[in-house]
């Protein structure tokens, strides 16, 4: 994949080939994405109102849809939706944001066992170029299946590039030039984690460059888990900015996102060095990079099953940090709906009822002195 970046200098050429490998890797999974989200359609919002009425049973279905068309974010704005239309309470949410967590380190495993291990970057190309004729010359559900699968070859094309450029770059990157081992290099991995993720804003982008990194040598074990540590909470700040105009549903979730992250850390940033040994010997596999994407979903999972008793206060203690405001006919309108045309609608189906609601009381109240006068007139 990195020859035709051969006419550079090694150490441009595999910078650029890098770089470029990540925007492939990114564009496939946002095409993928879209793709998923619209074959799956109205059903998926259905399925998720209905299986959300506690949450535990939020969380499992959070984790399953979440795997499925692999954006929590595009899970979590149904659930806003949800609140905001007053179909979910915002303790029920919650489990579909614990789940969420966990459904998107599938693509983790679906990297590490699929795009590295089988290496499929050169076979993606003749079913990227099936694929793309589908998409665009195809109608209907064909077009949205040929769109995922071109998403897909994107993906594995972009890891691969990804996989034969870091060889240009062996020696500007070095386990000795990062932050040491010890628990204060760990946490400038950590925030290191944060800061790639909230560019890219996308974990899963960041989880394959410390794939990559790892299998080349580029940097150990702790290192790359310390840092996916922290790319797990550098994408709760996309959320967080995102909310800052929104209403208080919307705020308290991404407020809540964050938090919850904020304590799956605190729980696997100081037990790394203890499951580190269990890690590399199961029998998936007991290479470095299987040991990441283990790590990365139990630490998850962990958090989710820590949390989930605790959603009642939770909520609570989120709804406290952030109060209700005054009430309005459009509270129901949060503009970061507008991502997901169902859930939006729904919003605007709300506001409507309300609406039609006010107006009717209002005329009840405008012409209850008429009829009172007519009523006396007739006596």
């Amino acid at each position: 994949m990195g020859a035709g970046l051969g006419h550079l200098p090694g150490m441009t050429g595999g910078i650029l080939g890098f770089l470029g490998g990540i925007g492939l890797f990114l564009f496939g999974m946002e095409t993928m994405t879209a793709a998923l989200r619209s074959l799956a359609g109205e059903g998926l919002r259905r399925w998720l109102l209905r299986m959300t009425r506690t949450p535990l049973r939020g969380a499992v279905s959070g984790a399953a849809i979440t795997a499925m068309v692999q954006s929590s974010t595009a899970v979590t704005i149904m659930a806003i939706g949800f609140v905001g239309a007053g179909l979910l309470s915002f303790g029920q949410s919650l489990g579909v944001l614990f789940g969420a967590n966990v459904g998107t380190t599938v693509t983790g495993w679906i990297v590490a066992m699929v795009g590295i291990k089988l290496k499929l970057g050169t076979l993606a190309l003749p079913l990227l170029f099936l694929a793309a004729l589908g998409g665009i010359f195809g109608e209907g559900r064909l077009a949205r299946w040929c769109r995922m699968l071109a998403g897909l070859s994107l993906l594995f094309i972009g890891l691969d590039l990804m996989q034969s450029s870091v060889a240009g770059i062996e020696g500007l990157i070095t386990p000795d030039q990062l932050p040491g081992e010890g628990w204060t290099g760990r946490l400038l991995m950590v925030l290191l984690g944060l800061g790639l993720a909230a560019i890219m804003h996308s974990s899963s982008a960041g989880v394959a460059m410390a794939l990559v990194f790892l299998g080349s040598g580029t940097i150990s074990f702790p290192q790359a888990a310390a840092a996916v540590i922290g790319m797990d909470l550098g994408t709760t700040l996309t959320g967080i900015m995102a909310s800052a105009g929104g209403g208080v549903e919307m705020r308290r979730t991404a407020l809540a996102n964050f938090l919850f992250n904020i304590g799956t850390v605190a729980l696997a940033f100081p037990v790394l060095d203890l499951v580190s040994p269990v890690l590399h010997a199961t029998f998936l596999g007991q290479d470095d990079q299987t040991a990441l994407v283990l790590f990365h979903t139990l630490f998850n999972l962990v958090g989710a099953l820590v949390f989930l008793p605790l959603t009642a206060r939770f909520a609570r203690l989120v709804e406290r940090l952030v109060p209700d405001r005054p009430v309005t006919l459009a509270a129901a309108l949060e503009p970061g709906l507008l991502s997901d045309p169902g859930t939006a609608l729904d919003a605007a189906v709300r506001t409507a009822d309300a609406m039609a609601v006010a107006a009717g009381i209002a005329l009840s109240a405008a012409l209850a002195p008429l009829w009172r006068d007519i009523r006396i007139c007739t006596l």
